[in-house]
C-alpha cells in the first residue's frame, strides 16, 4: 500500500457538510429559544427561523440521500466489525497514552469502522426520528380532532426535542474529536479542501495517476 495525497471530499460533500453544520446550528439556536434557554429570540422569530432551516436542511437531505445512492458513495457508511475492536480500544485507552490511531483511510473506506456506524446511526435513526417527529409536530392542525390528541402531541414533542439533544451530544463529541490526534487544522482541512491522505493499493494509484490525475497528488 502506498499513502498518498488524495481528493476523498467532493465538492458536493463539503458543501453538505458545512450547510447541514450551519443549519444545524441555526436549529439548536432556535430551539433553544422556543424553550426559553434564551431570549434574543420572540416567539415568533425562533418557529419561523426553526422551521424554515428544518425545510432546508430537509432539502440538503433529499439531495445528499440522491448523491449518495447514485455516486455510490453510500459505501463509506456501511460499518464492519474488522477493526472495530482496535479503534474502541484507542478512544478508550490508547489515545490517553499517546498511541497512534491503529486506522487509516483507504480510498473505499474513509471512515473508520466506528465513525461508519456512528454516522450510519445517525442517517437511519436520528434524523429521520427527528424530521418525522417535526414534522407530526408542525402539521398538528391536520390531526388534531383524534382523540388523546394533546396528550400524543406531548408525546412527540418529547421524542423531537430527545432526538435534538441527542443530536447536540453528537455534535460535541464530533467536534471533540477534532482536538484528539493530529492539530485541529489538520483535522478540519481535508473537509476544506478535499485532500487528505489515504492508503491506496497499487491498482488504485495507478486508476488513480491515469484516468483521475486532478484528485491525487
Amino acid at each position: 500500500m502506498t499513502i498518498r495525497r488524495v481528493r476523498i471530499f467532493s465538492l458536493f460533500e463539503r458543501f453538505w457538510h458545512w450547510t447541514q453544520m450551519f443549519l444545524i446550528l441555526v436549529l439548536m439556536f432556535s430551539g433553544f429559544g422556543l424553550h426559553g434557554f434564551h431570549h434574543l429570540l420572540d416567539f415568533k422569530q425562533a418557529v419561523t427561523i426553526h422551521t424554515l432551516a428544518a425545510f432546508l436542511l430537509l432539502l440538503l437531505w433529499a439531495f445528499s440521500i440522491f448523491w449518495l445512492f447514485t455516486t455510490r458513495n453510500w459505501r463509506h457508511f456501511i460499518p464492519t466489525v474488522k477493526g472495530m475492536w482496535q479503534v474502541l480500544r484507542f478512544y478508550s485507552f490508547g489515545i490517553f497514552q499517546g498511541e497512534h490511531h491503529p486506522y487509516r483511510k483507504a480510498y473505499w473506506r474513509k471512515h473508520n469502522p466506528l465513525q461508519a456506524l456512528a454516522y450510519l446511526m445517525l442517517k437511519i435513526v436520528l434524523f429521520p426520528l427527528i424530521w418525522i417527529s417535526g414534522l407530526v409536530y408542525l402539521f398538528y392542525f391536520l390531526w388534531r380532532d383524534i382523540p388523546h390528541a394533546t396528550q400524543l402531541l406531548n408525546g412527540v414533542a418529547l421524542v423531537h426535542t430527545g432526538a435534538a439533544f441527542t443530536i447536540l451530544v453528537f455534535v460535541m463529541i464530533h467536534v471533540y474529536m477534532l482536538t484528539t490526534g493530529h492539530s485541529f487544522k489538520e483535522h478540519v482541512m481535508p473537509m476544506i479542501s478535499g485532500f487528505d491522505d489515504v492508503d491506496l493499493s497499487p491498482e488504485e494509484e495507478a486508476y488513480l495517476l491515469k484516468d483521475e490525475p486532478g484528485v491525487i497528488r
